[in-house]
């Protein structure tokens, strides 16, 4: 059975599955930002997967992107693998806006999470879920 780290499961909100990835929207209302997380157990890296399953990891993550660019309109995406902190394989999706307040830096350090509201975080899901189950 699949299981989330404990950090990612508590500072994420759930949104689908994919057929490889569990989507998860980070609890940050500054920015727009989706995490995709391969639903296997004891995956550090990209190269962890089987070959079959890294072309689905980036046929997720293009699906994120264009989901990211056609719900938010951001002046630029961000997406990263990064791992530093949790080791649980996961890639970050951030909608980026010269607007924002860590903008041009990245939005890791720079800034103090600011949580969402209840209603919007169920609002925000909502249409991002609905958003994947007309285009996956």
């Amino acid at each position: 059975m699949f299981s989330l780290d404990s950090r990612l499961h508590n500072d994420t909100f759930f949104v689908c599955d994919l057929s490889l990835c569990r989507v998860l929207l980070m609890n940050d209302r500054q920015f727009p930002w989706l995490i995709l997380v391969p639903m296997k157990n004891d995956i550090a890296e990209i190269i962890d997967l089987t070959e079959k399953e890294q072309i689905t990891l980036l046929k997720e993550s293009a699906l994120a992107s264009k989901a990211m660019m056609n719900l938010f309109s951001p002046l630029k995406l961000n997406v990263a693998a990064l791992g530093n902190v949790v080791r649980q394989l996961h890639v970050h999706h951030v909608a980026r806006f010269d607007t924002d307040c860590a903008w041009p830096k990245p939005v890791w350090g720079n800034q103090p999470t600011v949580a969402y509201e209840t209603s919007d975080a169920q609002a925000r899901v909502a249409s991002i879920r609905e958003w994947f189950e007309q285009n996956a």
